[in-house]
C-alpha cells in the first residue's frame, strides 16, 4: 500500500495536468490509467488523431484545387490511406511519450491499472489499495449511444472507429452534426467519400450563433457534404455489403432510408465513471449521469473532487486542463479558479469555427442591449492571397459600455484567433481597447481588429 497527497483517477487532459500541476506544488501525487498509454481519449483517439488527418486531407484539398493557381505543377497527390494511419498514429505516439516522460519528469506515479474507490481517502487498483489525502474523478467521457443504433466499429462506428477504418467509404453517413461528426465527415469527403450529415435539430453546431451555423453550412456544402436537417433516425440496418439509415422528416413525420458503406454515430459523449463504486460511496450524480460537484470541485463526499468530462458543463480538453490546474491549486492551499464563462470552443474543420462568451441569441434571451462589429475575410489581404477568404469575425459588445459580450469566428484560423478575444474579455477589455492595438499586416488577426472597428465608427476595409 503506497499513502500519496491526491490520487487523479483518468490518464487525459484533466487527469495529466493535474497530476503534474500537483506534483509541481509539493503533493506527493499518483495519476491512475488504465489503457497502455497516458492521454485519454484526447489523445489516443481523439483531438490529436482527428487533428492530424484533418491537416493530412486539407494538404490533399489544397493540392487539388490551389496548387496549380499559385503556380505550383505537377501531377497531384493520390491517398495513399494506410500511410495516412501510420502518419496518425505517429502522431498519437509522439504525444503520448510526451506525456510519460513529464509524468517522469515531475515524479508523478502511474498506477496502472483500473480503479475503484471503496471507501473515502482509498484507491484500489488491481488487488492493491493506495491511500490518498485527496481522490480527483478525472475519467472523461465515452461515445454516447442512440436508440436502434448497434456499434460495431466496423460498419457502425463511432468517432473511434472513424479513425481507423480498414478503407476509405464511398458513402459515409454521419449521424449528427456536431463537432466530431463535421470534423471526421470533411476528413472523408476530402478524401472522395459521399458525405451525409443526419441531424435531429434544424440547424448545425447548436449552441453556437445561429449565422455562423449557417454560413458554416454552405460553406460545407460547398465542399461536397451533404446535410438532412431536421431528422430524426429510427434505425441503422447492417447488411452483407452495406447499411440503410432509417430517418424520419420531423416537419411531416415522412419516413425515409439512406445507403451508406459506414455509417459515423456522432450524437455526443456521456460521462464514464462506471466500476468507480461512485453510487455505493454516495457521491451525487445529476440526471444526466455527471459527478455532481460545487465551485471548488468537491463531491458531495468529503476528500473526493471531480473534473472534466465527468462533471456539468462542455466536454473540452481543455476545460478539463484548466480543472486540473485549478484543482491542483485547491488542494495545495492556493486560490485555483476556473472562469467557466470564457472557455472557448473550436471546430477543427477548413475554415474553421471557433466561439467564447454570448451569443446573439443568449443575449435576446436575456434582453440585453448589445451590438454587433462584423468583418468578412474577403476584406483580410492574407486570407484572399491564401484562398482562405470565406466566412467571418463578429464582436459582440454591450451598446452602453463597449464591453466584449463574445465573439465567433468561421474562417481561416479561427481556433488560435480567438484567444485574443478571450484574454480580452478576461481582463473586461471593449471593444474599442482591440480596435486601438495594432495589430500585424499582413495577418489574418487584423479582421479580428477590424470587426473591433466595426463595433465603433466603422471597420476600414469593409
Amino acid at each position: 500500500m503506497a499513502s500519496y497527497d491526491v490520487i487523479f483517477i483518468g490518464g487525459g487532459p484533466g487527469g495529466y495536468v493535474g497530476a503534474i500541476r500537483a506534483a509541481q506544488l509539493g503533493l506527493r501525487t499518483a495519476c491512475v490509467e488504465g489503457r497502455e498509454t497516458l492521454g485519454g481519449t484526447c489523445l489516443n483517439v481523439g483531438c490529436i488523431p482527428s487533428k492530424a488527418l484533418l491537416h493530412a486531407t486539407h494538404q490533399l484539398h489544397e493540392a487539388e484545387h490551389n496548387f496549380e493557381a499559385m503556380g505550383l505543377m505537377g501531377a497531384k497527390p493520390k491517398p495513399d490511406w494506410k500511410k495516412m494511419l501510420a502518419y496518425k498514429d505517429d502522431a498519437i505516439g509522439q504525444n503520448v511519450k510526451g506525456v510519460e516522460f513529464l509524468f517522469k519528469k515531475n515524479k508523478v506515479d502511474w498506477l496502472k491499472g483500473w480503479a475503484a474507490i471503496p471507501a473515502p481517502g482509498k484507491v484500489r487498483v488491481g488487488e492493491e489499495v493506495h491511500e490518498a489525502g485527496a481522490i480527483v474523478i478525472a475519467t472523461g467521457s465515452e461515445s454516447a449511444s442512440l436508440k436502434g443504433v448497434e456499434v460495431d466499429e466496423k460498419a457502425v462506428v463511432t468517432s473511434t472507429g472513424a479513425l481507423e477504418l480498414g478503407r476509405i467509404p464511398k458513402k459515409l453517413v454521419v449521424i449528427g452534426g456536431g463537432v466530431i461528426g463535421l470534423e471526421m465527415g470533411s476528413v472523408y469527403a476530402r478524401l472522395g467519400s459521399e458525405v451525409t450529415v443526419v441531424e435531429y435539430l434544424d440547424r448545425l453546431i447548436p449552441g453556437n450563433d445561429s449565422e455562423v451555423a449557417r454560413t458554416f453550412q454552405r460553406i460545407l456544402r460547398k465542399q461536397g457534404m451533404e446535410f438532412i436537417l431536421g431528422a430524426a433516425v429510427q434505425g441503422v440496418e447492417t447488411l452483407k455489403t452495406k447499411t440503410k439509415v432509417h430517418y424520419k422528416l420531423r416537419k411531416d413525420d415522412s419516413a425515409h432510408v439512406l445507403d451508406a458503406d459506414t455509417v459515423l454515430l456522432a450524437t455526443g459523449r456521456r460521462p464514464y465513471t462506471e466500476g468507480l463504486g461512485l453510487e455505493a460511496l454516495g457521491v451525487k450524480l445529476t440526471d444526466r449521469g455527471q459527478v455532481a460537484v460545487n465551485a471548488r470541485f468537491e463531491t458531495s463526499v468529503k476528500g473526493v473532487y471531480a473534473i472534466g468530462d465527468a462533471t456539468p458543463g462542455a466536454m473540452l480538453a481543455h476545460k478539463a486542463m484548466d480543472e486540473g490546474h485549478a484543482v491542483a491549486e485547491i488542494l495545495a492551499g492556493q486560490a485555483g479558479h476556473v472562469n467557466h464563462l470564457l472557455i472557448p470552443g473550436v471546430i477543427y474543420t477548413h475554415p474553421e469555427v471557433a466561439s467564447v462568451g454570448e451569443t446573439e441569441e443568449t443575449l435576446k434571451e436575456a434582453g440585453r442591449a448589445y451590438k454587433v462589429g462584423k468583418f468578412s475575410f474577403m476584406g483580410n489581404g492574407r486570407a484572399k492571397a491564401n484562398f482562405a477568404a470565406d466566412g467571418f469575425v463578429k464582436i459582440l459588445a454591450d451598446r452602453e459600455t463597449d464591453r466584449i459580450l463574445g465573439a465567433h469566428i468561421v474562417g481561416p484560423m479561427a481556433g488560435d484567433l480567438i484567444h485574443e478575444i478571450c484574454v480580452a474579455m478576461e481582463f473586461g477589455a471593449a471593444a474599442e481597447d482591440l480596435a486601438r492595438t495594432c495589430h500585424a499586416h499582413p495577418t489574418y488577426s487584423e479582421a479580428v481588429r477590424e470587426a473591433a472597428l466595426a463595433c465603433g465608427d466603422g471597420a476600414i476595409h469593409a
